[in-house]
């Protein structure tokens, strides 16, 4: 918008106001110019000078008005009336809604005789809601440059080639699935943006376009373009990344004046030799050199094929010099290209708990995956191997991205990710390429804006919001640095929520952070927005303050009095040398650091409730959860045919990563072997965006042949997270302010169980049984008979994903059959004897569970496995047995 305004000579000029009081109308008009957007009555104040000042209103050239007022469509009757106008701006986004969102305007036509204004060059009607181009447009003979951006059109007037003096068309973020073939016709065109819509093809008359510098196709989805391209000699930057392009035209490479070729991101599995071969040409993103070989089940060697691993949460397979793809049950994706590996390699995996003394979470981070460890750390590949990841969708797309971060034995660091939607399980993956292998895991950040600063200096700005700026002038460095810049909105709403004070409103949270620990040689400018509801010309100064935090959010000081603030309609702009946190507040509150301290905790505070719910089939089967409050009702929905239990608890704060405790009271207790057990309590760690939820089987030492036990859980709070504010941490010490929550558990009345006879188990007598090995863990005879009596009503479907016939689980069935716990029994003890023997039993077990609908008892498997796991690696240790190496060492000092 400001290079189609310099290009035309439209430059804004807002004067700035300082009083209190809002201007006249009359004051509004400057010349030929009417900036009307940056008032919340704008169309109110053109309305009246209209009817007082018509004579000099018609004379207008330039009029800004904004897409938001609600007057709008009362204004527009009024417009054609201003003949010698040459500029319009009628664009959206001028508010925003209560998650910070811009609001589009709501300008859907405009009137017929619209096109009367013969002198009308320049057109924005961005950010608005409409859904065909108004007809009129295509009779406005002198219309040079037209703005529909973030729309919903869905198709373009078949004759739009009429407008035959258009330079530039900018049709971004709508919803256009084609193009009229007149498109050719706009000889004239320059830039042509069509960037973010649903295009599948391109007609040919495109190649006609031939004074068109830029081209922007990104983000939709062609599968090819056509060969007319090459005909557009003028062309200097095509941008076709984020689309489904599975091939090119080699004549892009004959284009003369071509400067930029971006095809990242695409389907590309070949480019053209003469493309390939041009310096400014993008690629990364493309499954250039795979194939796609049907999948196919077998061992874990691998060599130029897909490996479907059955494992789990843990196992190994090899690499050899021919490449490979392997899938994971877990559904993390490998590409290991031909000659990565220079000899074969047996590649290990590992799929863990996150644990915050490790898994360090930046402020405002969200954790959206458990962590993928491969090893051998630090072996270097020749070639990048490619990892999708599987992560949860965040919750505020607009304000944060998704990353992957990996440690490199001293500090976890951000990968460049891509991401993407899978169109048909709608799972979100993200993409990365490494050159060796460490602990991986999925994060959204806040967005990160990032620029080489050198000593000419340069601009940096956000793409949260664009209004956010910061210039470096020349000088301001000797050296080139790194600087990185975060933006968080906050809503007028959520001020006010947590002050209590409508009075009170902020700009959004600007963070600014750099690779040099000097500061600059001359001050950084800053631009921010005024804080919603202000502007330069209702503006009080006294109620203005600039605070300044650490980069740790502990402490929040006024600076107002140490910089000097300068003020536009819109914005705020001020200098520093040195970066951390700034914020804008507008209060009446003297001292607002304290105000912002409490602020800024809450936004990194998750509001939750515990729930506690007993199998219907099995009471003593018991799930605990901690969930986010507004997913409390679609996780009880879910639920609600196998378990019943009390309502959800009140609802408690908590911070990301924060740990918290499930103790079982009044006459109910667990076992105390438990993987998470920790005296006599069962651990957590809050991750917002997973699970947060354990499925237990509970047992009581009271005599349940005679009466019903009721006992209840209680959540309390554990470790305080390393980062949460001082006084958070503060408030989470001492006996009072552990606990959390209680919620009843009742166990009825039983009669005696098959499991407590310490005889033969009802005529069975079976050997002693390990499934596994001693090295990945062992399931014995005592944990298969803890397993059964979970089991319940679903032992047939678990028999039948374990792999016995039907005809098998008929006739346990029928031998059984005046006795549940006999069917289980038999089921599970007969596959035990038959595969005892298998390597891979173990894992065969845990997927049962899982198709069977059974997570609950995979994760006690999982669980006792790891356990036995790290029991006989410790027992190793003991006995001075365990072979030192640089990857287990490395392994020990991160943990």
């Amino acid at each position: 918008m400001q290079k189609m305004a310099e290009l035309l000579g439209l430059r804004d000029e807002c004067g700035e106001g300082t009083s209190g009081a809002p201007a006249p109308a009359g004051s509004c008009l400057a010349d030929n110019r009417l900036n009307l957007d940056v008032y919340p009555d704008g169309c109110r104040r053109f309305l009246q000078l209209f009817k007082e000042r018509r004579g000099e209103v018609v004379q207008v050239e330039f009029l800004r008005l904004s897409g938001n007022d609600c007057l709008l469509d009362t204004t527009l009757g009024s417009l054609p009336h201003l003949k010698h106008l040459k500029s319009l701006v009628l664009k959206g986004g001028h508010a925003r809604d209560e998650f910070g969102s811009y609001q589009h305007g709501s300008l859907t036509s405009l009137p017929p005789d619209f096109g009367n204004l013969t002198c009308l060059t320049h057109l924005d009607l961005s950010f608005n809601r409409l859904s065909t181009l108004p007809s009129c447009i295509l009779q406005l003979p002198s219309l040079r440059v037209l703005l529909v951006s973030h729309n919903s059109l869905v198709t373009l007037p078949e004759d739009f080639g009429c407008l035959s003096k258009l330079t530039f068309f900018s049709a971004m973020k709508n919803q256009l699935k084609d193009l009229p073939r007149s498109i050719g016709k706009l000889s004239m065109l320059q830039d042509l943006d069509l960037s973010e819509n649903a295009l599948e093809l391109l007609p040919e008359e495109v190649g006609n376009l031939h004074n068109c510098t830029e081209l922007d196709l990104s983000g939709n989805r062609l599968l090819s373009i056509p060969d007319s391209l090459a005909n557009l000699k003028s062309l200097r930057r095509l941008h076709l990344h984020s689309n489904l392009l599975v091939t090119v035209p080699a004549s892009l490479a004959s284009l003369p004046n071509l400067s930029r070729l971006d095809l990242q991101n695409n389907c590309l599995r070949a480019i053209p030799a003469e493309i390939q071969a041009l310096p400014f040409v993008h690629v990364r993103g493309n499954p250039l050199g795979e194939t796609e070989p049907s999948p196919q089940a077998g061992n874990c060697k691998a060599s130029a094929a897909v490996v479907i691993h059955s494992c789990i949460s843990s196992g190994s397979f090899t690499v050899t010099s021919e490449g490979c793809k392997v899938v994971l049950a877990c559904g993390i994706h490998f590409y290991f290209p031909p000659g990565a590996a220079s000899d074969s390699l047996q590649i290990y995996f590992r799929s863990l708990a996150p644990d915050p003394q490790w898994v360090k979470l930046r402020h405002h981070d969200v954790l959206l995956s458990r962590v993928l460890e491969l090893q051998p750390h630090g072996v270097q590949f020749q070639q990048e191997v490619q990892i999708w990841m599987p992560y949860i969708s965040p919750q505020t797309p607009h304000q944060h991205e998704v990353v992957v971060r990996t440690f490199s034995g001293q500090s976890w660091s951000d990968l460049r990710t891509r991401t993407k939607q899978k169109r048909k399980s709608k799972k979100c993956v993200a993409h990365c390429c490494v050159l060796h292998f460490s602990w991986f895991l999925v994060v959204s950040r806040l967005v990160q804006n990032e620029c080489r600063v050198p000593a000419e200096g340069t601009l940096l700005f956000s793409s949260v919001d664009p209004n956010i700026k910061v210039i470096f002038p020349p000088g301001v460095t000797k050296e080139p640095r790194s600087v990185k810049l975060q933006v968080l909105p906050v809503s007028a709403e959520e001020i006010e929520e947590i002050t209590s004070n409508a009075g009170c409103r902020a700009s959004p949270l600007l963070c600014l952070s750099q690779d040099s620990t000097v500061d600059f040689l001359k001050p950084v400018r800053i631009q921010l927005p005024l804080p919603p509801g202000v502007t330069g010309l209702n503006l009080d100064r006294s109620r203005l303050h600039i605070l300044h935090g650490d980069l740790e959010g502990q402490t929040w000081n006024d600076i107002t009095s140490e910089v000097v603030l300068e003020f536009t309609h819109l914005y705020a702009v001020f200098e520093v040398t040195h970066f951390s946190w700034y914020w804008l507040w507008y209060t009446t509150k003297t001292y607002i650091g304290g105000i912002a301290k409490k602020v800024y905790e809450r936004l990194r505070l998750y509001q939750v409730n515990f729930i506690a719910l007993q199998r219907k089939k099995d009471p003593e089967q018991v799930l605990l959860q901690c969930v986010p409050k507004h997913k409390v009702d679609p996780v009880l929905k879910k639920l609600q045919d196998r378990y019943r239990g009390p309502e959800p608890s009140d609802m408690v704060e908590m911070f990301e990563g924060e740990q918290f405790f499930a103790a079982f009271e009044r006459g109910i207790s667990i076992d105390m072997d438990h993987p998470d057990c920790v005296d006599g309590r069962l651990s957590f760690i809050f991750y917002s965006h997973l699970k947060n939820m354990k499925e237990i089987y509970v047992t009581s030492p009271v005599d349940r042949k005679c009466q019903a036990v009721k006992g209840q859980v209680s959540f309390y709070r554990g470790a305080v997270p390393d980062s949460i504010p001082e006084d958070a941490s503060r408030r989470r010490k001492g006996p009072d302010s552990l606990w959390l929550a209680t919620l009843p558990i009742k166990l009825p009345q039983l009669k005696p169980r098959w499991d407590e006879n310490p005889g033969p188990l009802y005529g069975f007598s079976f050997p002693p049984l390990n499934l596994g090995n001693a090295e990945t863990g062992y399931l014995t005879q005592a944990n298969l008979l803890s397993i059964a009596r979970r089991v319940g009503a679903d032992w047939q479907s678990i028999g039948l994903n374990l792999g016995l016939t039907y005809k098998q689980i008929e006739r346990i069935g029928y031998n059984n059959r005046e006795d549940l716990n006999k069917q289980i029994l038999d089921m599970l003890f007969s596959w035990a004897q038959q595969n005892s023997e298998d390597p891979d039993c173990v894992n065969k077990l845990i997927t049962a569970m899982k198709e069977s609908g059974r997570q609950d008892i995979a994760d006690e498997v999982e669980a006792i496995i790891e356990l036995g796991r790290q029991k006989y690696n410790e027992s190793i240790r003991r006995v001075g047995l365990e072979q030192e190496s640089s990857t287990e060492d490395s392994a020990i000092a991160m943990m």
